[in-house]
């Protein structure tokens, strides 16, 4: 009997989720971001379930290859671009568009067969600090990039630090249209967070990325609140119950006891599944529909809920650890990490189901 984790991917959910991304951005065309292998959900199913949007943004070469090799006809972006030679004339053989963000890059287009076989994406660093040109810097590689033969399109963009949080984007975004403002090329500026919150943000191309898998960028509002649906839900079972005395203990470290009598279930999932195990005590997790908390340290292949309060759970009980009924921002937000954390670390001894 195999083990009991699963974790249960949604297309409808993801087709639901780039659905709601076009509602709020009706103007611009969508770059469904599905890198780190579609955030730890499948770099084809998502590419599948995702075929609507308008252009696909990733890191890996051959992934994008593999798209192109597939059939999708989308843009297909490389966010950091090429890293050598021979990777920038692989993306202007199979018609990929790359980021150009430092001037190592700018020589690497002389690698490019023929003329204008490759669009550049030019990535201003509009207060970032990790990608691209200052501003006062990207005049002159813009003036590169259009005297390059190999050069056939421009596109400018940026990246947001903080456009889900109070201190939001008006700093950097005007910086960016400063300098944008000289040019009459196409425009992308928006994450998740500036898609949602921010309109001005919109410009030509969006780059929505975690709301696709149904997490919300938002500390205040859940996923539910934007209309978005899960896309992975991480399911186990309870495979054993423990009864505690007070003063008990339990696991690693001994890090929780037990004030009271207790029932506490394992369950069949651990850090070497992708759970955190970090995970502190009090962690939310669904068992038989309701919600209890995890206790003591997560290990490789296993950890505690708390049943106390569920006399009814036992011995293959369902456990919810995120996803459909538990919000994995919440789950996230318990462990002190980010959702995209938690997505992108799906292990692949994890069975996937569709």
């Amino acid at each position: 009997m195999p083990r009991p984790i699963q974790a249960h991917i949604s297309q409808s959910a993801l087709e639901n989720n780039l659905r709601v991304a076009r509602r709020a951005a009706p103007s611009a065309r969508i770059m469904a971001v599905i890198k780190a292998d579609g955030y730890g959900h499948g770099l084809s199913r998502v590419a599948e379930a995702l075929s609507a949007a308008d252009g696909f943004a990733l890191l890996d070469i051959q992934d994008a290859v593999q798209l192109r090799e597939a059939g999708y006809r989308q843009t297909i972006l490389l966010l950091e671009g090429a890293f050598n030679a021979g990777g920038m004339a692989l993306a202007a053989g199979h018609d990929l568009a790359c980021v150009i963000h430092s001037a190592w890059q700018l020589a690497l287009l002389d690698a490019c067969p023929g003329r204008g076989s490759l669009d550049v994406w030019l990535k201003v660093n509009s207060g970032m600090n990790r990608l691209g040109f200052a501003p006062q810097q990207a005049a002159q590689a813009m003036e590169q990039l259009r005297g390059h033969r190999a050069v056939r399109g421009i596109t400018l963009m940026t990246h947001f630090a903080n456009a889900d949080e109070a201190r939001g984007i008006a700093e950097p975004l005007a910086r960016f249209n400063d300098f944008a403002a000289s040019y009459r090329v196409p425009r992308s500026l928006a994450n998740s967070a500036a898609l949602l919150r921010y309109p001005e943000t919109h410009g030509d191309w969006v780059r929505p990325g975690l709301m696709l898998y149904g997490a919300s960028p938002f500390a205040e509002a859940g996923a539910r609140q934007l209309g978005l649906q899960p896309a992975m839900t991480l399911r186990s079972r309870i495979i054993a119950v423990q009864e505690l005395s007070p003063g008990d203990e339990i696991g690693y470290g001994a890090l929780f006891r037990a004030e009271h009598a207790m029932r506490i279930g394992i369950v069949a999932c651990g850090y070497a599944d992708g759970y955190p195990r970090h995970a502190s005590n009090g962690t939310p997790v669904l068992v038989d529909g309701q919600v209890t908390q995890t206790l003591g340290r997560v290990s490789m292949d296993m950890l505690y809920a708390d049943l106390s309060k569920l006399p009814q759970a036992g011995v293959g009980s369902a456990v919810t650890l995120w996803g459909e009924g538990m919000p994995v921002e919440e789950v996230a937000r318990a462990a002190g990490t980010a959702s995209y954390e938690l997505l992108c670390a799906l292990t692949a001894r994890v069975p996937v189901v569709v």
